[in-house]
């Protein structure tokens, strides 16, 4: 799946991004969409995200795994509202996760940003499984638009 959408319009490198950052390389995630203020974000099924417990159908998916695609999410959405989303530089402050339902299937993420200022981001998300929605997340994030040694 590597490789991905084209439509991300202002940051062309975001596969060569997800291709050199380990984690989210072994995620294989997928920017499905990127657009001013808003990120579409997909993982396919993968049996070792999945806890164990011998179910019907698919297992659910890590809640580790859920909570790392609201992030993420979050940070390519946020990325989107910097002038060069390649040189954007920022960090998670907080997030919040609620669990709804198992998560299972592929899962596709959508990050809104609800804020983008000089110096905080913050957004909403919703992620949907097989069986429907099954996490909600909002996070903050430090921007730091002038570069993190402040130049």
């Amino acid at each position: 799946m590597t490789g991905g959408s084209s439509d991300a319009p202002g940051w062309p490198e975001w596969a060569s991004f997800v291709e050199r950052h380990g984690y989210l390389s072994w995620l294989d995630l997928e920017v499905e969409s990127l657009e001013e203020g808003r990120a579409v974000l997909v993982v396919e099924r993968n049996e070792d995200f999945e806890n164990p417990i011998g179910s019907d159908g698919y297992d659910p998916v890590h809640g580790g795994i859920v909570a790392t695609l609201i992030d993420t999410a979050s940070a390519f959405a946020l990325r989107s509202t910097f002038e060069d989303p390649s040189e954007a530089h920022l960090t998670t402050t907080d997030l919040n996760v609620s669990y709804l339902r198992p998560a299972t299937g592929d899962l596709r993420a959508e990050a809104e940003v609800l804020r983008a200022g000089g110096s905080t981001g913050v957004t909403d998300v919703t992620v949907e499984g097989a069986d429907g929605e099954a996490a909600v997340g909002r996070t903050t994030y430090r921007l730091f638009r002038d570069g993190i040694d402040g130049n």
